[in-house]
């Protein structure tokens, strides 16, 4: 099924941004760098105008873990120790433009509880309902984990969910795994998009 649209996306009430993860520790320099993060910021951006000068709500979400969590490779889980609460990693990257009245979504803030998604053990659901969104645009890092992981509970949960393809990068552990990623996100619903796509 093709899941690119056809024509131009007008932005509008009861849309959101969720732009996911977006921390220091995941761009160059970073303990868990994804390769060419820095390359997703300026287009993110360009997004966060757009959603802004339409009066629309921004959302980040954002890894926020305590020192010992269950992720962490001493602690037995796959990833070095990264976006530690409080931290320098765990800050949004300094050249992200971060509206007064955006709200931030912080997971898998226990030790024994991890969570790739934004919606996990959040109460973003709630926040969307609340304000009445129907449709999200998310982008962020990476695109295998936490972007396909909120993109696929968003579909889950009945919203309409645009994947900005010029706001994600992938880890790619093996070759192709962030391709494979936007492939299932299309599967189960999500249309493909860039700047070019919206107006």
């Amino acid at each position: 099924m093709n899941k690119t649209p056809k024509k131009n996306i007008a932005v509008e009430n009861g849309d959101t941004l969720l732009l996911v993860d977006m921390q220091n520790d995941f761009f160059p320099g970073g303990s868990l760098a994804v390769p060419e993060a820095d390359d997703i910021v300026s287009p993110a951006n360009r997004y966060i105008k757009i959603f802004i000068e339409k009066g629309l709500p921004v959302l980040f979400s954002r890894d926020w873990h305590p020192e010992n969590h269950v992720s962490f490779k001493y602690k037995g889980g796959l990833w070095p120790s990264h976006c530690v609460a409080g931290t320098k990693g765990a800050g949004f990257h300094p050249l992200l433009n971060i509206p007064d009245n955006a709200k931030v979504i912080s997971k898998a803030v226990e030790d024994k509880m991890d969570a790739y998604s934004g919606f996990q053990g959040t109460d973003l659901d709630s926040h969307l309902i609340s304000g009445n969104i129907k449709r999200i645009f998310i982008g962020g890092l990476a695109t295998e984990y936490c972007v396909k992981n909120s993109v696929l509970d968003a579909l889950g949960l009945g919203y309409k969910v645009f994947l900005l393809c010029d706001v994600i990068r992938a880890v790619d552990v093996e070759p192709g795994d962030g391709q494979k990623a936007v492939e299932e996100m299309k599967e189960n619903g999500a249309f493909t998009i860039t700047l070019e796509t919206i107006r």
